[in-house]
């Protein structure tokens, strides 16, 4: 790792502790008011035949997006403007050593086939990745329903920083199987229709604990393109709203279009009708995975 991402990792971690319950509460940056409705519509590259909502598999850029930016949610996020906030947690506390990390946890959080979020939910997904992710993982020990202490072998100071990968989501504990192939989350859209490779619509879920902080639009549809050119030429046409054009100088050209994370290094093309925070989130592709639930339509 970089020292570069090791400087991001810290910094992101002064918003740990207690500060992340204040600003898991405060979801967009100061600026134009979000406006709730409408369609997003989304390009992508990276989708293939045999997707499917395991996070254990190698994902591109459609299926990350399809995981942690709108049907499932990680215990933290790096938020748009680079700082560590809670998701499915509130607080953290790592000990003196940096090798045993206390989390609290959301309450009154539904997955979409009713079932209530737990600390068993958090433990049965992170166990998944302990040949993968998580390998220094020794134990997690369940408080409570709603606190859970993580126990590492080794001491990691960025663990919680860590838990925001797009990766790591949490799955119910008594339906994972069935979640991993029908796409059951705490996500604020639910899913509606899933056809590996090649397109995914969610439905924003009536009642959400990020109502007002984040999920504006009512139905988001992601389509897989493979072709760089094909995606921007249906950008143009008007039959999306955003492409990623990660690896590509095509969007030199595209006039009249938001490139982010600016003109000279784009990964993502939007139409000027869609609204965003001030910050824009640089660490992946469409504002670090999670464009359809932090921008909304003009």
């Amino acid at each position: 790792m970089s020292r570069a991402s090791r400087h991001i990792e810290r910094r992101a971690l002064f918003a740990s502790g207690a500060a992340a319950a204040l600003l898991a509460a405060t979801g967009v940056s100061a600026g134009p008011s979000p406006v709730r409705g409408g369609r997003l519509r989304m390009a992508l590259s990276g989708a293939a035949r045999t997707d499917q909502f395991d996070s254990r598999l190698k994902m591109g850029v459609f299926m990350q997006v399809a995981m942690a930016g709108l049907v499932f949610d990680t215990l933290t996020e790096v938020a748009a403007d680079g700082t560590l906030r809670g998701e499915l947690a509130t607080a953290w506390q790592g000990s003196a050593d940096a090798r045993s990390w206390t989390f609290d946890l959301r309450r009154a959080v539904q997955f979409h086939n009713g079932a209530h979020f737990t600390a068993r939910d958090v433990a049965a997904s992170l166990e998944m990745h302990r040949a993968g992710l998580l390998t220094d993982l020794d134990r997690i020990e369940t408080i409570n329903d709603t606190q859970l202490r993580i126990h590492l072998k080794l001491p990691d100071s960025d663990f919680p920083y860590r838990l925001s990968d797009a990766r790591l989501v949490i799955y119910p504990a008594d339906d994972v199987e069935q979640a991993m192939r029908d796409g059951i989350g705490t996500g604020v859209y639910r899913l509606h229709r899933f056809l590996p490779g090649r397109q995914v619509i969610g439905q924003r879920v009536d009642r959400h604990y990020k109502d007002g902080t984040a999920g504006w639009f009512d139905t988001v549809e992601l389509v897989s393109i493979p072709s760089d050119l094909v995606r921007i030429e249906a950008l143009q046409d008007g039959f999306v709203d955003v492409a990623d054009v990660s690896g590509t100088d095509l969007s030199q050209g595209l006039a009249g279009f938001a490139l982010l994370p600016d003109a000279r290094h784009a990964s993502t093309a939007a139409h000027e009708k869609l609204r965003m925070p001030l910050a824009v989130g640089t660490r992946a592709p469409l504002d670090n995975f999670r464009a359809a639930e932090r921008w909304w339509m003009g």
